[in-house]
C-alpha cells in the first residue's frame, strides 16, 4: 500500500501527520509527503528518512479581496499540475491531508485522479483551505464534534485528533535533568506554538522572580525568542525548539502556559495537563484559537484570559489558580471522550485505500 501525506504552514499541520507515520510503517506502507521549499514541513519530514519529500508550489489566498490572490491562483494552477504529475508517478491508493494551502493543490489533483481523499481539521471552526478540499474529499475527519456541523455534509465525521504515541513515553527525571532543575517544584511550561510567541515570551520573563520561589519554568520560547541574558537561571530553561526531547519535558510539567493552537492543546489533554490559555488575538488570526480555548474552557480543561487582558499580576494570580485547580481539570479531563484519533483515523485509511 502507497499513502500520499501532506500538510505544512505550520507544526499542527505537520505532527498531525507524523502522528500516523509508526503505525503505517510498521504495516509496510509506502509514505510519501508533499510540502513547500521553504515551509517547516520540509525540515521535520527530514527528520525521517523512510518519508520521501516532495515540493510543489502553493498559494495562499486571502478572505478579503487582495491583488495577491490573483498571483496565488497561478501557484495553485502550477501546484494542480505538479501534483497530478507527482500522483501519476507514485500512484498512491490514497490521499490524506492534514491541511494548510499547500494541501489543495493534492486534494484537488488526487480527486481528479481517483484517488481517494481523506482531510482532517484540527480547529474548531474549519480554515480556508480545508474549506475548498471539503469540496474534494471523500471523507472529512474533525477534531471536535461540533466542526462536523461546519462541513455540512455527509462525509464528515468527528474522530478526535491523531495524537503522536511518542509524547507518552516521557520520563519526568530525564526532562528535569535536560532543564538542569534540582529542586522538586510544580513544573509550569511555556509554549507559545511553532513560531514562538513574543507575548508570552515578555510576559513570562516579567513575572519569573515572583514565579520562580514557587514553580520551575520550561520556556519553549520559538527559534528566534531564546535571549542570553535569561541563560543559568535556577529553575528556569529556555528553548528554542524541541524535538525528540519534547516527551520528557512533558514529563517533568504539571500545568501549562499556552496559546490554543489545536494540535498542541488536544495534546496536552491526552496528557492531562491542565491549561492556562491565552489565544491568539482575532486581529493577528481568523480567530481559530479564541473557539478552541473556549471550547476547552467550556470543558473543564483549561481557564483562558484575553491577551489583552493579561498583566504580569494576573499572569501570577492566574497561574496560582489553575495549579489549586489541577486535581479538578484533571478529572475532567479523565471523562473526556476526546483524547485520541489516532487509531479511528488509521482505520479509516486502510478501509478506503485502493488496495
Amino acid at each position: 500500500m502507497k499513502i500520499l501525506l501532506t500538510g505544512g504552514g505550520t507544526q499542527g499541520h505537520v505532527s498531525g501527520n507524523m502522528a500516523l507515520v509508526p503505525t503505517l510503517k510498521e504495516k509496510g506502507v509506502t509514505i510519501d509527503y508533499v510540502g513547500t521549499a521553504k515551509g517547516m514541513e520540509r525540515s521535520i519530514v527530514a527528520q525521517d528518512e523512510y518519508i520521501k519529500y516532495h515540493i510543489i508550489p502553493a498559494g495562499k489566498f486571502n478572505r478579503s479581496f487582495t491583488w495577491r490572490n490573483f498571483r496565488n491562483a497561478f501557484r495553485v494552477v502550477k501546484g494542480i499540475s505538479q501534483a497530478k504529475k507527482l500522483i501519476r508517478e507514485i500512484k498512491p491508493d490514497i490521499v490524506f491531508s492534514k491541511g494548510g494551502f499547500v494541501t489543495v493543490p493534492v486534494v484537488i489533483a488526487a480527486k481528479k485522479s481517483n484517488v481517494p481523499v481523506i482531510i482532517h481539521e484540527s480547529d474548531f471552526t474549519p480554515g480556508l483551505a480545508n474549506k475548498i478540499s471539503s469540496r474534494y474529499a471523500d471523507k472529512i475527519c474533525t477534531t471536535f464534534p461540533e466542526t462536523v456541523g461546519y462541513f455540512n455534509s455527509d462525509k464528515a465525521v468527528c474522530t478526535g485528533s491523531p495524537i503522536r504515541g511518542e509524547i507518552f513515553t516521557g520520563s519526568r527525571e530525564l526532562g528535569y535533568k535536560l532543564c538542569g532543575f534540582t529542586q522538586q517544584k510544580p513544573t509550569i511550561m511555556v509554549m507559545g506554538g511553532s513560531s514562538g510567541a513574543l507575548a508570552l515570551n515578555q510576559l513570562t520573563r516579567a513575572v519569573l522572580s515572583d514565579i520562580l520561589p514557587k514553580y520551575n519554568v520550561i520556556h519553549i520560547c520559538g527559534k528566534d525568542g531564546t535571549d542570553p541574558k535569561y541563560e543559568g537561571i535556577n529553575g528556569y530553561k529556555q528553548f528554542g525548539y524541541v524535538s525528540g526531547e519534547l516527551r520528557h519535558l512533558f514529563a517533568a510539567t504539571d500545568i501549562t502556559l499556552s496559546r490554543s493552537g489545536s494540535n498542541a492543546i488536544f495534546e496536552f489533554l491526552a496528557l492531562k495537563i491542565p491549561m492556562l490559555l491565552v489565544p491568539l488575538p482575532k486581529g493577528n488570526s481568523r480567530g481559530d484559537q479564541i473557539v478552541n480555548a473556549q471550547s476547552f474552557e467550556k470543558s473543564g480543561f483549561a481557564t483562558v484570559c484575553r491577551q489583552e487582558d493579561l498583566t504580569p499580576e494576573l499572569l501570577v494570580q492566574k497561574l496560582d489558580e489553575l495549579y489549586k485547580m489541577r486535581d479538578k481539570i484533571k478529572a475532567n479531563m479523565e471523562g473526556s471522550a476526546l483524547l485520541n484519533g489516532t487509531n479511528t483515523i488509521l482505520e479509516l485509511i486502510f478501509g478506503m485505500a485502493k488496495v
